[in-house]
């Protein structure tokens, strides 16, 4: 064979094989009959597979031009395919609605209107009263280191919350996500002079999951720190807030002393309606020394109280929902009740 010879039949084939190959996928008018094309130029014994195979017998200095071309053949083919696709495609989305001629007189779809959810309903009915009490609205990140979360608000090393059993750490152990909101009071504290008033709704987590409990649910705590705030305004600002959340001015409010790391002295509230039982709602009290410290306020000239709620305690009270986890189930027929709040 004459140099140059078999290069030039190599190239002559190429060239016929392109124009097959496309005359081949303008005659499939199906799918499958494009798929078939697909696998007789690109599978493992088609077409450009036998060109490959062919490049052997070429002179060694004709090889990677052959290559070349082989390779410009393959990715011409691919793109001629994937066009022959979309043109498939569009021809049978025009076919279906030629054929499914819609009959207009009948009335128009609706996607039907939205709704907030619950809780984000509760959240923000709360966070309306209390701002109009003159509290601003904080927010802070989920995932919060260990001193913000415990040592900050007087946490021991040693404390159960701590635990790995309780709390979702992550793998460096020196982060978590938040077990409560707290940790925005300590950081609006640090980025305010008091005095200041300031509540901080948000999602927590901790390892907690039964009827009444999620292991993840939503908080709103509050900070009040100025120099002569007292116990009895937390008791007034409380009692005040459970009146406008739940509508009704007889509602009863009573504080029963526990204890809290970040609080001293600390109380539950509970609160009562009409002849009702008595039911726990919020932790409160006033700021630990150590706590306002922490916070880079002097606690000699300023004093503070502090409380905290579940968002979706106050709203299974609000509506009468029995089952924490009917919130998050996402069920339609439970949500729409909502609707018109």
């Amino acid at each position: 064979m004459p140099e140059g010879e078999g290069g030039s039949e190599h190239s002559a084939a190429t060239d016929e094989l392109l124009q097959r190959a496309r005359a081949r996928l303008a005659e499939a008018k199906t799918e499958s009959a494009l798929l078939a094309a697909k696998a007789a130029f690109l599978g493992r014994e088609g077409e450009i597979q036998k060109q490959l195979k062919a490049i052997g017998a070429l002179p060694k200095q004709e090889r990677p031009a052959a290559g070349v071309r082989l390779n410009f053949l393959r990715e011409e083919f691919e793109q001629m395919f994937a066009r022959r696709r979309e043109e498939l495609r569009g021809e049978t989305v025009q076919r279906r609605l030629q054929e499914e001629v819609p009959d207009i007189t009948l009335p128009g779809r609706t996607s039907g209107a939205g709704a907030l959810h619950p809780l984000t309903l509760a959240a923000e009915r709360a966070a309306g009263i209390f701002a109009g009490a003159g509290f601003a609205v904080a927010d802070g990140p989920e995932i919060e280191s260990d001193f913000f979360n415990f040592t900050a608000l007087n946490h021991p090393p040693d404390h159960p919350a701590r635990s790995m059993h309780d709390t979702f750490y992550t793998g460096d152990g020196e982060h978590l996500l938040r077990t409560h909101t707290s940790p925005v009071q300590i950081r609006y504290m640090l980025a305010h002079r008091p005095p200041l008033r300031v509540i901080a709704p948000g999602r927590v987590y901790r390892r907690d999951h039964d009827a009444t409990h999620s292991p993840m649910f939503h908080q709103i705590e509050g900070l009040w720190v100025d120099e002569t705030v007292a116990f009895t305004d937390l008791k007034g600002a409380l009692a005040q807030f459970f009146r406008a959340f739940f509508e009704d001015d007889k509602i009863r409010t009573r504080f029963r002393p526990s204890y809290f790391p970040f609080t001293e002295p600390s109380a539950e509230c509970d609160i009562r309606r009409g002849k009702g039982e008595w039911l726990e709602v919020a932790g409160c009290g006033m700021v630990h020394p150590r706590v306002l410290a922490a916070g880079g306020v002097d606690a000699r000239a300023f004093r503070g109280f502090a409380f905290g709620m579940g968002v979706e305690r106050l709203a299974m009270l609000r509506w009468g929902v029995g089952d924490i986890r009917l919130f998050f189930e996402n069920d339609l027929r439970f949500l729409r009740q909502f609707s018109g709040e």
